[in-house]
């Protein structure tokens, strides 16, 4: 009898893929950027806050370089992200891929380092005669790049993240859409306070929310297999083909 019939031999696993790996280091980016950013805050909060700031900086210098180098840190591990989703991303969208990386990766970032060195910069005001009025305008340029610029490349480049991940499907579509409605409603307190409206910073929490979320779900889950596909003429899962032909000679 003879047959012809092709035997596929799927590899052994014996580490993570590059995608599984991406998704991990994601994860782990955001957290590390969302705890550094949440510290920072806790840590200057008391101390650039009231008509005695400066005093207060002078008092406690440590505690503002901490929190700026903790706003670095997070700077860095964000800008990341974009840098390490990319390679993934740009298989199903290069054009928001790209967005994300310069909004967020590039845009973002560079905002977090003058922010980071404005705190920096008032440690080196405080200890100085005369200097409140420059201080008060490194602190007014802080501020405003804290509560109002920081929030457009960062909401503009999570929509594009989102989009992408809803578009793909990498991700399960309800974590997706929650990131795309959750990043329209992010940019909706910074837009408010330039017309008075300072009671609307509860309208950024669902996106910090779906970002922890997200983060421990790409740890645990990874990007969705179905959903990861090769670059052009690589193949995610090579199998070993045997053909076996005229085997009635058995």
């Amino acid at each position: 009898m003879n047959t012809n019939r092709t035997i596929a031999v799927a590899p052994g696993k014996p580490g993570m893929s590059a995608d599984r790996k991406a998704a991990v280091a994601i994860g782990v980016l955001y957290i590390i950027g969302t705890v550094a950013l949440v510290l920072s805050a806790v840590v200057t909060g008391g101390v650039l806050t009231g008509p005695a700031y400066l005093a207060q900086v002078a008092a406690q210098p440590n505690q503002v370089a901490i929190g700026a180098v903790l706003v670095l840190l997070a700077g860095f591990a964000l800008a990341m992200v974009p840098v390490v989703f990319w390679p993934v991303g740009k298989r199903y969208n290069e054009t928001l891929a790209m967005g994300y990386v310069v909004f967020r990766g590039g845009l973002e970032t560079v905002l977090y380092i003058v922010g980071a060195l404005g705190w920096l910069l008032l440690i080196a005001l405080s200890t100085q005669p005369d200097a409140a009025p420059l201080a008060g305008f490194v602190r007014t340029t802080v501020a405003v790049t804290w509560d109002q610029l920081i929030a457009v490349p960062f909401a503009l480049g999570a929509l594009m993240f989102y989009v992408l991940l809803y578009q793909s499907r990498l991700v399960p579509r309800w974590l997706s859409a929650w990131g795309l409605v959750a990043a329209a409603l992010y940019i909706v307190p910074p837009l408010g306070s330039m017309f008075g409206l300072s009671s609307l910073g509860v309208l950024m929490a669902p996106l910090f929310l779906q970002e922890i979320v997200m983060a421990v779900w790409l740890i645990a889950k990874g990007f969705t297999p179905r959903a990861v596909v090769a670059e052009p003429g690589i193949s995610t899962a090579p199998a070993i083909e045997t053909s076996l032909a005229g085997a009635g000679a058995l």
